[in-house]
This record gives C-alpha cells, sequence and structure tokens, in this order.
C-alpha cells in the first residue's frame, strides 16, 4: 500500500464520520425534513460518499467518531457544515445546538470557548455567509 492510499484512505474515513455526524443532527427530532435531505444529499456528494456508505450511514449514523482535521481551516469548514444543518431545521433547536456543541469539542475546539464560537458560527450561518467568510469570522472573532 503507498502512502497516497493510506492517505485517501484516512481522508475518506474522516469524510464518512464527518458525513455521520451531520445526519446525527439532522435526526435529533428523529426525521429528515426534505430540506435536511437536500443538504445531505449534497453533502455527501461534496464529500464522495458512495451510494452503500450513504445507506450505511443513515442506519447507522451513532457509531462514527469526529476525527477532528488537523488543520485549523479545515475544523473551521466542518464547523460551517454542522451549523448549516442546524440552520436548516428550526424545530428542536436547543436540541441541536447542544449536540453542535458537543460536536465542536469533538473537532478540537475548547470547552473555554465553545459556547462562544457556537454562537458566533450560527450567528454567521444566518447572515448566509459563504465558506470564506465564515472561516474569517471564526478566525478573527478574538481580534
Amino acid at each position: 500500500m503507498s502512502i497516497s492510499d493510506l492517505y485517501d484512505s484516512g481522508f475518506q474515513i474522516r469524510n464518512r464520520n464527518h458525513f455521520g455526524a451531520i445526519v446525527r443532527i439532522a435526526m435529533i427530532d428523529g426525521i429528515i425534513s426534505e430540506a435536511e435531505k437536500e443538504f445531505i444529499d449534497r453533502l455527501g456528494r461534496n464529500l464522495n460518499i458512495t451510494k452503500d456508505e450513504y445507506k450505511q450511514i443513515l442506519k447507522d449514523y451513532k457509531s462514527h467518531p469526529i476525527n477532528p482535521p488537523v488543520s485549523y481551516n479545515n475544523r473551521i469548514e466542518r464547523l460551517y457544515d454542522l451549523a448549516r444543518m442546524v440552520e436548516i431545521d428550526p424545530l428542536n433547536e436547543e436540541e441541536e445546538v447542544k449536540l453542535l456543541t458537543r460536536l465542536a469539542i469533538g473537532l478540537g475546539f475548547t470547552t473555554v470557548n465553545v459556547a462562544y464560537i457556537v454562537d458566533k458560527a450560527l450567528a454567521l450561518v444566518k447572515e448566509n455567509v459563504d465558506l470564506d467568510d465564515f472561516i474569517d469570522g471564526i478566525r478573527n472573532m478574538n481580534r
């Protein structure tokens, strides 16, 4: 097995686990709304989730751990996807925010300021910012 195969394998595992976290937020109320399904479908394509992986993750989404990326920007990108899923479905927002907070800690954001980061992330998503502006907004919070 070459080093590129190992890299690709690890990258795909992180993508599957991230997809599982997204599905976990969508399933907090026990159903996936049409808007959530559209988002999940689009994200699945962007993360190169195969149809078989997609079905398996939907069936067993709780078994996928959070594997934080090493890069801080990549962690922010994952937070962006998660915050967007919370914003899609206004029902059960309180439970979704609790889960988002736990997932943000799993992504490597510190418990000291995770509530602030989650609040900022949700505010940025509500403003419909794109990924670049989201990254800038999170990175520049303390300045």
